[in-house]
């Protein structure tokens, strides 16, 4: 008996973590949602606090309790991203969530910090496919109690644990076991 398998829309695939055509119709329609959000956030004033928590509730997947974001903030999607209690994201951070980026609760993120699911292959032919880039994403996520320092970069399928501090300019390249302390590049860890 033959099966028809249902074949996977690229924002399915994207999720998934398999290769995706990030121009796809039902993508750019989503990616260009956010931007409308992130836009009016980027706008806001320091006075209108409520306005920027009801604009984040609406954009991202789940939201805690005391969240502040600093503008100029960005992200691709939104939808993708979940957050916990008290947490602060200071100036010019960035999420790249074309797969899932879930923090935990009681986290600090310093201005400039990147947070990258998404990447190419390294296999040239396999990054261009009919005229069209071709992307991949696998998912990032961030424990309880964790300070990440100003200009973090964390690549994608990096897990941190909890009670972990990422010293400020560090890349994060590999998962970070919980209560340590990592810094450099590629971030190490001193404790």
């Amino acid at each position: 008996m033959h099966l028809n398998k249902k074949k996977l829309t690229e924002k399915e695939k994207m999720l998934k973590g398999l290769p995706y055509d990030a121009s796809d119709k039902e993508l750019r329609k989503l990616f260009f949602k956010c931007k409308d959000k992130i836009e009016k956030y980027n706008k806001t004033s320091y006075k209108q606090q409520n306005l920027r928590e009801q604009i984040i509730r609406k954009l991202f997947c789940s939201v805690g309790e005391n969240i502040y974001i600093e503008p100029f903030f960005y992200c691709d999607y939104g939808i993708n991203i979940s957050v916990g209690d008290n947490i602060y994201f200071n100036t010019g951070c960035v999420l790249l969530d074309c797969s899932e980026i879930k923090i935990g609760n009681n986290v600090m993120f310093g201005p400039g910090v990147h947070i990258y699911t998404a990447y190419h292959s390294t296999n040239p032919g396999e990054r261009f496919v009919n005229n069209k880039v071709i992307d991949i994403a696998a998912p990032v996520s961030v424990g309880n109690n964790v300070w990440i320092g100003g200009n973090v970069t964390i690549l994608p399928n990096i897990k941190i644990g909890d009670n972990v501090t990422i010293g400020a300019g560090s890349v994060v390249t590999k998962n970070v076991p919980t209560n340590s302390i990592v810094v450099g590049n590629p971030a190490k860890a001193i404790k």
